[in-house]
């Protein structure tokens, strides 16, 4: 089990920006996983893939509906992982979720079993 903690959401305008924190407890999210994603539920909806970044090579991937506006990062420590949002739309209104999946990355919602708590991030019109 990796153990995360999500932090930084909000209530922004759109257009605003927030960024996002996922950090690890004890350790560097590189020993226990080959893959660090975000997804994020709507309210009434089920949970979508965000983004996701391989800490090992830093490769990053993002969904359509993100890509251009969001930014998934890793820390030099590799304890933390960032998703920086710009641009925000009231689309964007969600509770979001990092994950750790010990395999290479993907984008099932289901492939990933270590979740944060979740942080609930609301962007008005």
């Amino acid at each position: 089990q990796v153990r995360l903690v999500e932090s930084g959401g909000g209530s922004v305008q759109a257009g605003g920006s927030l960024r996002l924190s996922c950090a690890a407890s004890g350790y560097t999210v590189s020993d226990k996983a080959n893959c660090i994603g975000w997804f994020r539920q709507p309210p009434g909806k089920e949970r979508e893939w965000v983004a996701h970044i391989s800490p090992r090579y830093g490769r990053t991937e993002y969904s359509a509906s993100v890509k251009g506006r969001f930014t998934i990062s890793l820390d030099n420590a590799q304890i933390t992982v960032y998703l920086q949002m710009n641009s925000l739309k009231p689309e964007d209104t969600a509770v979001y979720y990092c994950a750790a999946r010990r395999l290479g990355c993907a984008t099932s919602k289901d492939a990933y079993n270590d979740w944060g708590q979740g942080t609930q991030v609301t962007v008005s019109s």
